[in-house]
């Protein structure tokens, strides 16, 4: 596979999705899927408790440079700074505020954390490594 690298310059014009977080395998980072208190890793067959999920974040973005838009993916610990937490403690922050205010998803981003987040990166200019 020829990949090449590059770094983007580019502006943020929209948050794609309300999902920041997502249950990641330990062992290949692709989605966990959750049920009946398990986890299952689909592409390398990873299981366990799912009370022992780890959680990475996945933010979803709309960009334009002087040219072009370009619908970009940002995962990981890059994040941490915008957030100001790992993604294992905003997911128990998001858990527990949802359990609090009787939200029914209990892995819902809550409203104010949607906004926060849109006023954080939405016009803000950022260099990307694509």
């Amino acid at each position: 596979m020829n990949t090449v690298r590059g770094l983007l310059a580019a502006s943020v014009i929209s948050v794609q999705n309300s999902c920041f977080i997502y249950p990641a395998c330990q062992k290949c980072f692709s989605r966990l899927i959750l049920d009946s208190g398990r986890f299952n890793c689909l592409k390398c067959g990873c299981t366990g408790e799912a009370k022992d999920a780890s959680y990475r974040y996945r933010l979803s973005l709309k960009i334009a440079d002087t040219n072009d838009l370009f619908d970009i993916t940002v995962f990981g610990s890059c994040l941490d700074p915008f957030f100001g937490v790992t993604a294992e403690n905003l997911q128990r922050c998001i858990q527990d505020f949802n359990q609090l205010s009787g939200e029914t998803n209990i892995d819902a981003s809550p409203g104010a954390l949607v906004q926060a987040v849109e006023t954080c990166f939405i016009g803000k200019r950022f260099i990307f490594g694509v």
